[in-house]
């Protein structure tokens, strides 16, 4: 069974599966995640969705590198929840099924190419805080030994 974050299920309403791919990125005790500025301003585990055609490796690594302008190796999948909600940037409900990653930041090409995103350094501890959903920080958390202090 997969663990569900976030907004409860809307009863009545129509939900689209989402596939996406997210890693907890991990170089020198620090992880890199990125800022988005819009349509709300949240910090978020890298990644995102998986297009048609592509295996969630490759998303994966297509979506570090449009949101951090980093290259990743060595990506290890951790596991994966769902969230239902409302995604303001497709005018959609989803259901986003999100598969975690551990990987490594290994080159680094530029700013992140994708408009509004960020790329931020930051503490496991600091994470856990600021990451902007419940699936990332419990995944974040349970990584560093942080679960259930």
């Amino acid at each position: 069974m997969i663990r569900r974050f976030g907004e409860p299920v809307r009863i009545g309403q129509r939900y689209r599966l989402r596939p996406g791919a997210y890693a907890i990125l991990i170089r020198d005790g620090k992880l890199l995640l990125t800022h988005q500025a819009e349509p709300q301003s949240e910090v978020q585990l890298p990644g995102g969705g998986i297009d048609p055609g592509e295996s969630p490796l490759q998303a994966l690594h297509r979506e570090v590198y449009e949101e951090t302008g980093w290259n990743i190796a060595r990506p290890q999948r951790l596991g994966a929840f769902r969230r239902f909600t409302y995604m303001p940037e497709y005018d959609r409900w989803a259901e986003k099924l999100c598969h975690i990653y551990r990987a490594r930041p290994v080159l680094h090409r530029g700013d992140p190419p994708e408009e509004h995103h960020t790329a931020l350094w930051s503490s496991p501890e600091a994470a856990a805080e600021i990451l902007a959903n419940d699936g990332d920080r419990m995944f974040v958390m349970r990584l560093f030994g942080l679960w259930g202090r």
